[in-house]
């Protein structure tokens, strides 16, 4: 189909924003991919409590960074409007509450190792795990700002800024692996004090992710500082602002958490099949996140072109630029549906040394090729629903996907039929390909009308 002048236009300038932000996206989870390549090689035992542990840090910090998530409508429809100035005043409202929200979360976060042994976690597993999630815990805040500070570079069209912040923490991230998890004892001698440092394995992994998530987000801090914008702006936290925020995040905070959540259930129970299991869910994992980023930046940036066009008072513009994102985002991840479904084995060994972990991850990773199309559209979707300022309905979608779909086809077909793995997998492509089906359904209702910019409901602007 020959694509109309404005769609071209829109194409262009949507793959121009999504580019830098896809990049960004997935240097975030190849941190977690490059911590899992790394201890693969310390053994099945190491990397299963990375994968463990990982999963169970996300499946609570992912509602914090939902949450501020909710930044990203206020702060791009501020900007399509031409007020830098509230813009600029949502991302201090921002680091504020990314202080708040990381202490709060810290305090589940630091049970959570109390409870591996009696679900049934093995204990060598359970150690590895607690020791990389405790080394993580101290960056929740800087990655909860991270997400703000992403926020408005994004929505100030400097996406740039968020890509390189992200080379930097992988640089910084697999050089510290390297000699955390492996420790100094091999390094040459003018090396000095290095030498002495122990093998810390996964706990080694997730102090070298701690550190640089911290410097990340004082990166994008400073470029942050570096947007041209208009004062006077309230540096002090303002509740009524704040509350605004987490209204409009709080929903992605959840429907984020209902979807990892039910991947660390399905890690969970993958863990109680054994290490080999566990590892293979964890390598399938890492790679069909990496994947997944790329859909990420493309409802990224979809979210900020739909969050424009809302803050111009243009509709129709903000109705165009998410279907070329869904039809975009759809397109680019049929190809990695390809790759997983024709190079499994490639990829697996690619992660993992282990034979065992590689047979077992190689039927994960033919599932995975199967959704990544659904996958692709749910990640857009929510992304051009939430630059819309319509973010309650992506939670109610993913609850009854995931959890009263996806979860019980999991659980039958994993462990009731006995397709172990795999078949908790297929429950997984169940959930989303529902999930994806609601959301472009959704955005093609609320574009069909006027999309009133949130500024106008706060305010009590009437539409016209």
């Amino acid at each position: 189909m020959k694509l109309s002048v404005p769609a071209r236009a829109e194409v262009r300038a949507l793959v121009r924003l999504a580019v830098p932000l896809a990049l960004a996206s997935a240097g975030q989870s190849l941190m977690s991919v490059v911590d899992a390549a790394v201890v693969g090689r310390a053994g099945a035992v190491q990397l299963a409590g990375v994968g463990l542990g990982t999963l169970l840090f996300f499946a609570v910090s992912v509602a914090g960074m939902g949450t501020m998530m909710g930044l990203d409508p206020i702060v791009s429809q501020a900007l399509g409007s031409g007020d830098g100035t509230r813009a600029r005043h949502f991302l201090w409202q921002g680091a504020w509450l990314a202080l708040l929200l990381g202490a709060l979360l810290a305090v589940p976060l630091g049970f959570v190792p109390m409870l591996l042994g009696p679900i049934g976690i093995a204990p060598d597993v359970a150690a590895q795990a607690s020791g990389h999630l405790l080394a993580r815990l101290p960056s929740l805040p800087a990655l909860l700002f991270f997400f703000a500070a992403r926020s408005y570079l994004q929505g100030a069209n400097a996406p740039r800024a968020v890509l390189l912040s992200a080379v930097m923490a992988n640089v910084v991230n697999l050089l510290l692996d390297l000699l955390l998890v492996f420790g100094g004892e091999g390094l040459p001698p003018w090396t000095g004090v290095l030498r002495a440092i122990p093998p810390l394995g996964a706990a080694g992994s997730g102090i070298a992710t701690s550190v640089a998530t911290w410097l990340q987000a004082g990166f994008v801090a400073w470029a942050a500082g570096r947007v041209p914008a208009a004062g006077p702006w309230v540096r002090r936290p303002v509740a009524r602002e704040m509350r605004l925020a987490v209204k409009l995040g709080a929903p992605v905070g959840l429907h984020m958490a209902a979807e990892v959540g039910v991947f660390a259930l399905v890690g969970l129970m993958a863990g109680r099949l054994g290490a080999v299991p566990m590892a293979a869910h964890q390598v399938a994992l890492a790679l069909a996140s990496f994947s997944f980023n790329a859909a990420v930046g493309i409802g990224n940036a979809g979210s900020v072109r739909v969050g424009w066009a809302v803050g111009s008072r243009d509709t129709p513009a903000a109705r165009r630029a998410g279907l070329v994102a869904f039809g975009t985002g759809a397109a680019l991840m049929s190809t990695w549906g390809l790759a997983f479904l024709l190079l499994p084995g490639l990829f697996a060994r690619l992660m993992s040394s282990d034979p065992a972990v590689v047979a077992a991850t190689t039927p994960l990773l033919r599932v995975a090729g199967l959704f990544q199309i659904s996958d692709g559209i749910q990640a857009v979707g929510a992304g051009v629903l939430r630059g819309a300022g319509d973010t309650r309905f992506t939670l109610w979608a993913n609850l009854v996907g995931h959890w009263a779909l996806g979860l019980p086809a999991a659980l039958g077909l994993g462990l009731a039929l006995g397709y172990g793995v795999t078949g908790l997998w297929w429950g997984l492509l169940v959930g989303l390909s529902a999930v994806a089906v609601a959301l472009f359904l959704r955005f093609r209702s609320v574009s069909s009308r006027e999309i009133v910019p949130i500024q106008a409901h706060v305010t009590g602007v009437s539409q016209g």
